[in-house]
């Protein structure tokens, strides 16, 4: 048996859309991978009465078919489905990673990347890599159809959770075809102060890169009391907010010492909309962990 631990991830970070990608040190899934004549998968942990273990409907049975192997599959998700937080990219990472562990594929990390995806697609119908490249290879990635560069960073964080739910599919249904070349110059900054902030682990520069126009106010709108969380976020310290992924879970760069006043403050500013949230003060960091 091979078990793979793969933390949450967070794409887009604003100013990065379908680019930019993040590790968090949690919430975290992991994955126990064993030898079998076919695949079968069995699921525990949070949300996971709503994950089909039918192996065909699974991220998980998606990357071990890509990968023309077999196994018995146990998830247990750290990662809540539909959180904003990289959850099917989640176990879809940590599946490759230890099937090709057990297997002794020969395969590195970044040969893997194409394969995790495979499970992305089964959700999002499409293979992005914006959260499976984070997942992997940990830090800050940027992806491009050509290649993914990874920077590793410690950039001190909150990521609430709200509890509401916010599809990946009806979030990509809401991003504009057209854009403005005043906001596209804007976020082309923003994207390139956010990447140096990245490379210098600063959480100013972060924070102000994760400012964007173009896509992060659609998909805000989506998730109730948006605005008053961000506000109360700033107000106590944060240094940029923006939406985790697809939402709902919204995510704040700060330096460390502000970060528990941050997580209480997004989480009050939840409950006054009737919203129960969860705050996770946590940090970029690495990615997988395997176990033998």
């Amino acid at each position: 048996m091979v078990t793979v631990r793969v933390p949450a991830t967070s794409a887009n970070l604003g100013s990065g859309y379908d680019v930019f990608g993040a590790a968090l040190g949690r919430p975290a899934d992991v994955v126990h991978v064993s030898e079998a004549a076919e695949t079968t998968i069995t699921m525990s942990g949070v949300g996971s009465e709503f994950i089909p273990e039918d192996p065909d409907r699974n991220t998980a049975g998606a990357v071990a078919q890509a990968l023309d192997v077999t196994a018995h599959i146990e998830i247990d998700k750290g990662v809540r489905p539909a959180s904003g937080l990289g959850s099917s990219a989640a176990s879809a990472a940590a599946t490759a990673i230890g099937l090709n562990e057990l297997y002794d594929l020969g395969l590195n990390y970044r040969d893997l990347i194409p394969y995790a995806a495979q499970g992305e697609a089964l959700v999002s119908g499409t293979a992005h890599v914006d959260n499976v490249a984070p997942a992997i290879l940990g830090g800050f990635t940027i992806a491009t159809e050509e290649v993914v560069t990874q920077i590793d960073a410690s950039i001190p964080v909150v990521a609430c959770l709200p509890d509401i739910v916010v599809s990946t599919r009806d979030a990509r249904n809401v991003v504009p075809d057209r854009a403005t070349i005043a906001d596209v110059i804007d976020t082309v900054g923003r994207a390139a102060t956010l990447t140096a902030g990245m490379m210098r682990n600063d959480p100013v520069l972060v924070g102000q890169g994760m400012e964007d126009h173009i896509v992060t106010p659609e998909r805000a709108a989506l998730i109730d009391g948006y605005p008053d969380v961000r506000d109360a976020a700033l107000a106590n310290g944060a240094t940029g907010v923006t939406v985790s992924g697809a939402g709902p879970t919204v995510i704040a760069a700060c330096h460390h010492r502000h970060q528990r006043g941050i997580g209480g403050a997004m989480v009050d500013a939840f409950a006054a909309h009737d919203v129960d949230a969860r705050a996770y003060q946590t940090t970029v960091g690495p990615g997988a962990t395997v176990y033998k």
